[in-house]
């Protein structure tokens, strides 16, 4: 297994389809076992991202009190993460002089 969070892992998928998120990722993400996270398919990759605790989720609505305000953060939380994503996937691109 990859020493770095940051390096590809390769898992087993049991016969049950369950795959085992490494420790390492886990702990970085604050991924509680047993627990939930959510899990999406977004251009041609399937995306695992953790539900955020209520603790999270807490201020979210503090002095917001229209309909859907916390998902709409939520959303915003993902796509500031899925935009550091690409960042760092344009990062382990090998470049075309390669």
């Amino acid at each position: 297994m990859a020493s770095s969070t940051s390096e590809p892992a390769v898992v087993r998928v049991s016969q049950k389809g369950q795959a085992t998120i490494p420790k390492g990722l886990r702990e970085k993400f604050g991924i509680e076992a047993p627990g939930e996270v959510f899990i999406y398919e977004d251009e041609g990759r399937i995306v695992i991202e953790p539900v955020p605790s209520p603790e999270e989720l807490h201020g979210i609505h503090a002095d917001e009190h229209e309909r859907g305000a916390a998902i709409e953060r939520v959303r915003e939380l993902k796509e500031d993460e899925k935009g550091r994503e690409a960042e760092r996937a344009a990062r382990l691109r090998p470049s075309e002089d390669e």
